[in-house]
């Protein structure tokens, strides 16, 4: 049967659909099963919905108090009956009430080698600073900001006459491989956290 994921997202949703191929393809054992966005003109509600997956727009503006919004998501992940929450260009930061009232794990994809630039526009901040690799980091979500144990990094070279579309470009379709090959990992049982580090399982 597999896992059931729910996706929280906030614009065009190309790791959404990365994911929903993934599993079309039979690479991740699991479904989607309900995708959450707080932006009602997002792509990555439209592309849940012509594949049939429930989705709904949760506005955050509706709610007085922030734990107000995030509880009310995480109602409709429990109702959905979900063993993994992905955040797939969701640009809002969970505040540890969510993390700490999820009744599963919550992943994420980092356009960045974490713990290097983390936070918003990670390809430029490669940039700026003049490094010779990039990459994406898939990671656990803790209290922090990027900060939690690491699962998976693919690295990129940056070429001397990339720019902030470029590397993203490049970046982009590593990430797309690497949150699949994450989230088949936690469906198959296969990832341990230790403190810091994730262990794999099998390898």
């Amino acid at each position: 049967m597999g896992i059931r994921i729910a996706v929280l997202a906030s614009g065009r949703g190309s790791n959404l659909l990365a994911i929903m191929n993934s599993i079309a393809e039979g690479k991740i054992n699991g479904e989607i099963a309900v995708v959450l966005s707080d932006k009602a003109e997002a792509k990555a509600l439209d592309h849940a919905r012509e594949a049939g997956i429930p989705a709904y727009h949760v506005n955050p503006k509706a709610y007085e108090q922030k734990a107000d919004y995030e509880a009310e998501l995480l109602c409709l992940i429990e109702q959905a009956d979900c063993q993994l929450i992905c955040l797939a260009g969701y640009m809002r930061i969970l505040s540890p009430y969510f993390i700490s009232h999820a009744s599963c794990p919550v992943m994420n994809i980092h356009p960045a080698l974490l713990p290097s630039f983390p936070g918003l526009h990670g390809q430029r901040q490669a940039l700026e600073y003049g490094v010779k690799v990039a990459g994406c980091t898939v990671h656990f979500v803790d209290e922090g900001m990027d900060s939690g144990a690491i699962i998976l990094q693919k690295v990129v070279p940056v070429l001397d006459d990339d720019t902030e579309d470029t590397l993203s470009a490049r970046i982009l379709v590593q990430e797309h491989q690497a949150y699949s090959e994450a989230i088949q990992l936690f469906a198959q049982g296969r990832l341990e956290v230790c403190g810091r580090m994730v262990k794999v399982k099998g390898e």
